[in-house]
């Protein structure tokens, strides 16, 4: 679509996770007409035969709109605009000269191109992120923009916390911007950097480094030791000082990194499920100097 072009009045929506389900419900209560919505395959749940679908396809289901999962299903809905919020694929160069399209992207832009956004943004120690309406590329995620917002990043928020504020501005984002048609783009300018999909190994703690750099991954989501040779998960910490001792050292409810000291107030131990650390130290019984990470992940 060319600058301050009117409202587009049929849409295909392509998205596949929980954070692609406020933009097409807001869309959906807009009254946009969504026409067609592309979203991932249904995946097999648990170790039977049972799957499961999207939460992009759950939520159109539930609203009565028309679900594939072939996005060449795109070239016959006779769309004005296709929007593609986290599909999880990259639009084929075939679609995108059949038909304009925007996305909605969870970083600004050229920073954070790529899988996981809001979670390298709080592992860098960003202090804010935002969200942008760009035009699709080619390229993963290379697209001008067209409009944006800026959202800050506190020293305690969590990626699931912040993935949701982003989803509630965006998708009002998203809504206003297609209702005032799109404005005129403008390139992105700066350097890139690249929101590199995890491994799983990245989530075992490294108690070398930094409480900080320690914090921010608990705060991404998933991040886990090793306590007696079992698994064990750290939900929430917070970083004080005052503790010295060897990187790994249990002390009193705290766990001594690289620099500085993290006091643990949320685990799950294998099998367990999420308790405060009071209850877990009364189960467990923690010694003085015992360590934490003292086998390899």
């Amino acid at each position: 679509m060319n600058s301050a072009e009117t409202a587009p009045r049929r849409i295909v929506y392509m998205g596949t996770p929980a954070m692609a389900v406020g933009p097409l419900t807001a869309l959906h209560a807009a009254g946009f007409d969504i026409v067609l919505v592309v979203t991932g395959p249904d995946r097999r749940r648990g170790r039977g035969k049972t799957t499961s679908p999207t939460p992009v396809k759950a939520e159109a289901e539930r609203l009565g709109l028309r679900v594939s999962h072939d996005p060449d299903d795109v070239l016959a809905a006779n769309a004005d605009l296709g929007v593609v919020v986290a599909f999880g694929q990259l639009i084929k160069g075939h679609l995108l000269d059949a038909l304009p399209f925007v996305n909605m992207h969870f970083s600004l832009l050229p920073r954070w191109r790529g899988a996981a956004p809001v979670e390298r943004a709080i592992l860098a120690g960003d202090t804010q992120t935002g969200v942008c309406i760009m035009g699709l590329e080619i390229g993963l995620d290379t697209g001008p923009i067209f409009t944006q917002t800026m959202l800050r990043i506190s020293e305690t928020v969590t990626a699931a916390e912040l993935a949701e504020n982003l989803v509630d501005v965006g998708s009002k984002l998203l809504v206003e911007t297609l209702r005032n048609g799109l404005p005129l783009p403008t390139p992105q300018v700066g350097e890139a950097t690249y929101a590199k999909k995890f491994t799983s190994s990245e989530f075992f703690i490294d108690w070398t480094q930094s409480a900080d750099e320690v914090n921010r991954w608990i705060r991404v989501g998933g991040a886990h030791t090793l306590f007696r040779g079992n698994r064990l998960k750290i939900w929430q910490a917070k970083v004080v000082h005052g503790v010295a001792g060897r990187a790994g050292e249990w002390s009193d409810g705290h766990v001594v990194c690289g620099e500085g000291v993290l006091q643990l107030t949320e685990v799950q131990a294998e099998g367990k499920p999420r308790m405060d650390v009071a209850s877990w130290v009364n189960g467990a019984q923690p010694t003085p100097l015992e360590m934490f990470g003292d086998v390899d992940g």
